[in-house]
């Protein structure tokens, strides 16, 4: 594997995990000559479904897209990245799992939301209120008080 830091190719594994539901590898390597540490994960390469947004458009599924939401709506927020990984995958899972060529992008929110909700109540108002778009306070209001419930 190639160093991102300086590009040499001669790095060696530190360090091996495999995740707790054993759905990926995460591997600590060190360059040979840089010597600084950076992480490779390792993912089966699967076909997800493509992604019907709200304008018909149909778009490849990226996992980045889903990660920078959630991690935008969990700025600053006490969650690791190991819990935002996890949430992504159980997201991937449910892809997977309808066996469905297409999905819609409405679906694919809806899970990050319960995902978020599950994780962070601030991060899940913050997704929500974006993702919802409120037209006003009211509706708002509900989904705070529906949170606090």
């Amino acid at each position: 594997m190639k160093c991102p830091f300086c590009g040499h190719m001669d790095t060696q594994v530190a360090e091996t995990r495999v995740s707790e539901d054993g759905d990926f590898v995460r591997r600590r390597r060190q360059c040979g000559a840089c010597e600084k540490r950076f992480t490779t994960y390792e993912r089966p390469d699967v076909n997800f479904p493509s992604v019907v947004k709200k304008d018909g458009r149909r778009i490849d599924y990226e996992r980045t897209k889903v990660s920078s939401s959630m991690k935008l709506a969990l700025r600053k927020r006490p969650v690791s990245t190991e819990q935002i990984d996890g949430a992504i995958e159980r997201i991937e899972e449910k892809l997977l799992a309808l066996g469905l060529r297409e999905v819609t992008s409405t679906r694919i929110g809806e899970w990050v939301m319960r995902e978020l909700k599950k994780l962070d109540k601030v991060a899940y108002v913050r997704f929500a209120s974006v993702y919802r778009s409120f037209e006003d306070i009211d509706e708002f209001k509900n989904l705070v008080n529906e949170v606090n419930n």
